[in-house]
């Protein structure tokens, strides 16, 4: 009998997107998960409880790792709020596209209705949690009460534009997926003019570009 192996978290999610892949659906048990794969089934549960929970490790993963290649380049550091927060969106949709395939199997049956899919649940958090270290300025009104709730609509507005963005690049047929592109810069920087009171030329250049794309803002 073979020696079951030694497993790591990064392991089980190789394992599990693979085989995803291959067959098109989930694993049936955690059992024959195990034994596919050759590791003691209890390996499992001392990293996850359910497929749930490991489907939503992977789109976490997605960010963590975006926000490992942002933090590695020098200059970084020194961009303004908005700029980060383009680097992160470009890094992440190619982090997406180098896995396009999983992407697609895990959300394209809920396309409609992503904010309510339980595996982008530790996706939300974190990327609710990143955009809290961007210090985005707001009008600051002095009223506690009213600032924290300008903050906590800040943050589920933001989380809002990447699930339109993330339907929008599934749905993206252009060579490269250029379109998502012009739909991030775009995007990206209508909410920032929003919150400097800017000039609406940009508001104008989403809505054409929406239009010209036929996208469901839904």
């Amino acid at each position: 009998m073979a020696k079951k192996k030694i497993i790591t978290e990064e392991q089980l999610i190789d394992f599990y997107m693979d085989y995803a892949l291959e067959h098109n659906q989930q694993p049936k048990t955690v059992y024959a998960f195990a034994k596919a794969n050759n590791f003691e089934e209890q390996k499992f549960y001392e990293f996850f409880a359910s497929f749930q929970a490991l489907e939503a490790a992977i789109f976490k993963a997605f960010l963590d790792n975006t926000l490992k290649v942002l933090v590695s380049s020098e200059n970084y550091d020194t961009f303004d709020a908005r700029t980060k927060l383009l680097s992160f969106y470009f890094t992440f949709f190619e982090n997406l596209t180098v896995n396009r395939s999983y992407v697609m199997f895990a959300l394209n049956q809920h396309q409609n209705k992503l904010k309510n899919l339980k595996c982008l649940t530790k996706l939300r958090q974190e990327f609710i949690n990143y955009i809290s270290t961007l210090d985005i300025e707001v009008v600051e009104t002095q009223q506690e009460k009213i600032d924290k709730f300008q903050e906590r609509g800040l943050q589920e507005s933001a989380w809002l534009q990447l699930l339109v963005t993330l339907k929008f690049w599934m749905e993206d047929d252009s060579p490269g997926f250029e379109k998502t592109d012009i739909f991030i810069e775009k995007s990206i920087n209508t909410g920032f003019d929003f919150l400097d009171v800017a000039p609406l030329k940009s508001l104008f250049d989403l809505g054409k570009f929406l239009f010209k794309e036929k996208v469901k803002m839904q």
